[in-house]
């Protein structure tokens, strides 16, 4: 029973882990959706942004670097999905999509120039990365105070200041997109962006506002995969992460407390399914690493989609506004 609760706790330890990109991106996308720009290319960004960060902390020996790259790629990547959906007025979809192709090929291509290495970034050891950060007496609590300690050391103790700022991110994205005068504003410009304009403010800035906040989140995720949850860039180590985390959002129905808790569902399985590797179960034997592998992708597209329910997007949301003269 010890050594079952104890798998518990290290699983949920590694659902926070797992699940820290996705919430940010799940925030970033709530920022960029409020606003009615819809944002696939999450995924794109996000793996620009860990391919800048690993590439810098590896050169520059500095995580910090590697963070302030990531987030400088990410928001210029923003840029020109603003330029291209709200400045031109292009189709939202198909310039997210081009950004996540981009993305894809151009890390690939860079990461062979740069470093020769098949596509992938220098192995990042010690301060090249964001490391643990150990509470006071977690190991002391660990060993003589059951359950309590054990959580103590487990799940709060030893992980990266990047995991608890993705948190924290949580409840600063609740409040200022619902507890201030800047969140009614971008919550307007997404639902009815020409009353916004008809009250004197630029429907644009608001939007690219929206974007570039979605843009230094997108930055952050990346920056955690690369620098914190691993030790350097591999080609495409995103993984639909992007794509996840806007089906959380859309499952949260734009909403940071909901969305939240669909990020932790997603990591609650990958998680599971890590440590399902290699285990052999009564009448089935040993489960396939595959299945195992894509366990994960296919329980969350089967629980959001049979538990959604009715989610009804920001009204003005994938529209360009033209403005009337």
């Amino acid at each position: 029973m010890a050594d079952l609760w104890l798998q518990f706790i290290l699983t949920i330890d590694a659902t926070l882990r797992v699940a820290t990109p996705l919430i940010l991106c799940a925030m970033a996308g709530i920022f960029s959706e409020r606003a009615g720009i819809i944002d696939i290319s999450l995924e794109g960004k996000m793996l620009m942004a860990a391919f800048l960060a690993g590439s810098v902390a590896a050169v520059s020996g500095s995580p910090l670097l590697g963070l302030g790259a990531a987030i400088a790629v990410s928001v210029a990547l923003s840029l020109i999905h603003g330029f291209a959906c709200i400045t031109h007025k292009g189709n939202q979809v198909i310039s997210g999509l081009a950004i996540n192709i981009l993305a894809s090929g151009l890390t690939v291509t860079l990461g062979i120039a740069f470093f020769a290495r098949g596509g992938q970034t220098p192995l990042l050891l010690g301060d090249q990365r964001f490391g643990a950060i150990h509470l006071p007496f977690a190991d002391w609590m660990g060993a003589h105070i059951p359950l309590i300690g054990t959580i103590y050391k487990e799940i709060l103790s030893g992980h990266n200041i990047l995991v608890w700022l993705a948190f924290a991110l949580v409840i600063v994205t609740w409040a200022v997109v619902f507890r201030t005068s800047f969140g009614l504003r971008l919550r307007a410009v997404g639902e009815k962006p020409e009353a916004v304009d008809s009250a004197g403010m630029s429907v644009t800035g608001l939007r690219f506002q929206a974007v570039l906040i979605a843009g230094i989140l997108t930055g952050i995720a990346g920056a955690y995969l690369s620098t914190a949850h691993g030790a350097g860039f591999v080609r495409e180590m995103t993984a639909g992460k992007g794509y996840i985390a806007l089906a959380a959002m859309i499952f949260g129905k734009w909403r940071p407390g909901p969305a939240l808790a669909a990020c932790l569902m997603f990591g609650f399985l990958d998680a599971l399914a890590a440590r399902l590797q290699g285990v052999s179960l009564p009448y089935v034997g040993e489960l396939s690493a595959d299945l195992i592998l894509a366990l994960p992708y296919v329980m969350t597209v089967v629980l959001l989609a049979g538990f959604i329910g009715s989610a009804t997007p920001p009204r003005a949301i994938g529209v360009p506004y033209v403005k009337e003269r």
